[in-house]
């Protein structure tokens, strides 16, 4: 097909790109622990890519390029980085990677300075991003399960903990996707593929979406109450327990939902992520230990309020739901002193003979 006969079309930029074994430009919009992380392996690889985030990010990546500390290497990535939104209008490919909270307004400021067919691909926890990003800007986005476990370190330092693969969706949510659609996401895998990034497409995103939903429901309101990290939470008796409980809420929500998933046992993958990412601690453990909102009101909270739109009671997740909420406000992140309390307390003691 010639470039004439398919201009107008969605994505034909990646895919000329793809086909003559060239880069596209390519924008990260959210330059957190993920938006580094397959940022830097496509910048890496030799792909001309932007990084967008925070201030003191974007000076360290600008003084010192990217650190990033993976499991298979260590390497200083030169690579550009920006605090504007704006910096992303010539991209033919954008990775949004922003906390879900922040959708709707991410969505409304790349659609200003989005370049006509470029592709938007959602890297985000949850599974609405792409009715939320459609919705606020119009923009249609390509819906993606991320598996990567990933912190920042230090401003411009993203260290790699386990994993690191995507699965891509048709956005319309048609399962299996169209032809055409088949043809743009193949060509998506196939460049993060070449960055060392194993990517496959899926017949049935959002059935991948919601086991992702699972992983994440399971571990990261845990992690963050418990300060542990997935090897121990899995391994530890009463923990295991919620685990069990925590997921088969969420698939009693989804079946009811409509979801058909695939065949295997979502639980026993559930099981199996906390042993194969061991070292992993969960992004909403990393957001409460920086002070920062989470996620949790697209994790847990979600399927808590999808459950009672059903009437399917989930008692399990509308508790982790509520105590990282209380987690998330400013008193709980306050540092309580007892030590005075304690040593007062051992004074009265001692001096009545306790």
């Amino acid at each position: 097909m010639k470039r004439s006969d398919r201009a107008d079309q969605v994505g034909f930029a990646v895919e000329e790109a793809v086909e003559e074994g060239k880069w596209p430009r390519i924008a990260v919009l959210g330059a957190g622990a993920v938006g580094c992380f397959f940022g830097g392996m496509l910048a890496r690889a030799g792909a001309p890519v932007t990084l967008i985030g925070r201030a003191h990010h974007v000076e360290a990546i600008t003084r010192d390029g990217l650190l990033l500390d993976s499991m298979h290497f260590q390497q200083q990535i030169p690579v550009l980085a920006s605090t504007e939104v704006s910096a992303a209008h010539e991209a033919a490919l954008v990775l949004l990677c922003v906390k879900t909270l922040d959708t709707e307004a991410a969505a409304k400021s790349l659609a200003v300075h989005l370049a006509a067919g470029s592709v938007v691909v959602s890297l985000q926890n949850g599974v609405d991003n792409v009715e939320r990003i459609r919705s606020a800007s119009g923009l249609e986005a390509i819906p993606a399960v991320v598996y990567v476990a990933a912190e920042m370190t230090a401003p411009g330092r993203v260290r790699h903990t386990g994993r690191g693969d995507l699965i891509l969706g048709d956005r319309s949510g048609r399962n299996p996707p169209s032809n055409y659609q088949r043809h743009q996401l193949d060509s998506l895998a196939t460049l993060f593929a070449r960055a060392g990034v194993p990517c496959r497409v899926s017949e049935n995103i959002e059935a991948d979406l919601w086991v992702k939903l699972g992983m994440n429901c399971a571990y990261n309101a845990i992690s963050a109450l418990s300060r542990a990290r997935y090897g121990r939470i899995v391994r530890h008796a009463k923990a295991h327990d919620l685990l069990r409980k925590v997921t088969e809420e969420l698939v009693s929500v989804a079946c009811a939902a409509g979801v058909r998933f695939p065949e295997g046992d979502l639980l026993e993958a559930v099981f199996q992520l906390g042993d194969t990412m061991a070292g992993a601690i969960s992004s909403t453990a990393q957001d409460i230990a920086r002070g920062k909102r989470t996620e949790i009101d697209s994790l847990n909270g979600y399927v808590a309020r999808r459950g009672a739109e059903l009437g399917i009671e989930t008692p399990v997740n509308q508790a982790l739901h509520a105590l990282v909420k209380l987690l998330e406000e400013p008193a709980a992140n306050e540092q309580l002193d007892l030590s005075a309390t304690y040593k007062s307390e051992r004074a009265v003691g001692e001096a009545n003979g306790w």
